[in-house]
């Protein structure tokens, strides 16, 4: 279905708000629990499935919303609808934790945008949200938040939310390498994989994690500054000092060990 013709503004800077004005009887998505204020009009309600196919069965709204249960998303998502008789009526979005919001519109992008399994905020209806797996082996062994993710089709509005300050890059048949949990979105031309980060000592002692996501190809690239696992462990008794730990008088030790 054709998506609903949304208008919107982003409030605020580094705790944003998605304010998305509705006339009525237009409708926009969001994931359960993301609502901070709605005005005089709107109605909401929660669903299965993300109505792109209103006339799809029981069965097939079952398939499309237990499959985002594999992505740690709830079975449930929230319509919100203007229901007030004539003028515009707004409802406004955040994200559970702080960072930035990036508008998409997808009828720039025929192919779609593959999407972090939690980095969905809202849409406008018609948005077809879905699962997608990367293929890759590796990924699904070690990769951890690369191999299911989400992918975001129609011809509206999508907003998505980053932890941090958001990178965008333009890869030109070229190969950039980030911290797996970085990774936001990126468009179906890309290649994602893993990759070992550097040798043994680097691995244990580096502090960047065992392995590295391996980005490929020719298309756009999101990628946040601090993802939440990063946040939490930052927020955690003594995770300030982690990472100097990692190159202390320890690693010094152990790290000459390994070189000889």
């Amino acid at each position: 279905m054709q998506s609903h013709e949304i208008d919107y503004r982003i409030l605020g800077n580094d705790i944003q708000v998605l304010e998305v004005e509705l006339d009525p009887n237009e409708t926009v998505i969001a994931e359960a629990g993301a609502m901070v204020y709605m005005e005089e009009g709107i109605a909401f309600e929660t669903k299965m499935g993300d109505g792109s196919e209103p006339d799809q069965g029981f069965m097939g709204k079952l398939f499309s919303a237990g499959s985002r249960l594999l992505t740690g998303e709830s079975l449930f998502m929230t319509h919100f609808t203007h229901r007030g008789g004539y003028g515009k009526s707004r409802v406004g979005f955040s994200a559970p934790y702080p960072g930035t919001i990036i508008p998409i519109n997808l009828a720039d992008k025929p192919n779609g945008l593959i999407v972090q399994k939690d980095g969905f905020l809202a849409a406008a209806r018609g948005t077809k949200i879905s699962i997608h797996f990367n293929q890759k082996l590796g990924v699904g062994l070690f990769g951890g938040e690369g191999f299911i993710l989400q992918k975001l089709t129609g011809d509206g509005k999508a907003f998505i939310h980053a932890g941090g300050t958001i990178i965008e890059k333009q890869l030109n048949n070229e190969l950039l390498r980030v911290d797996t949990g970085c990774v936001v979105a990126f468009e179906p031309g890309i290649d994602f994989s893993v990759a070992r980060a550097g040798g043994l000592k680097s691995m244990i002692f580096g502090g960047e994690g065992l392995l590295l996501a391996t980005l490929r190809g020719t298309g756009r690239v999101w990628l946040q500054s601090m993802p939440v696992k990063k946040l939490i462990q930052a927020l955690a008794p003594g995770g300030g000092n982690a990472r100097k730990e990692s190159g202390g008088v320890f690693s010094g030790v152990l790290g000459g060990l390994l070189d000889e």
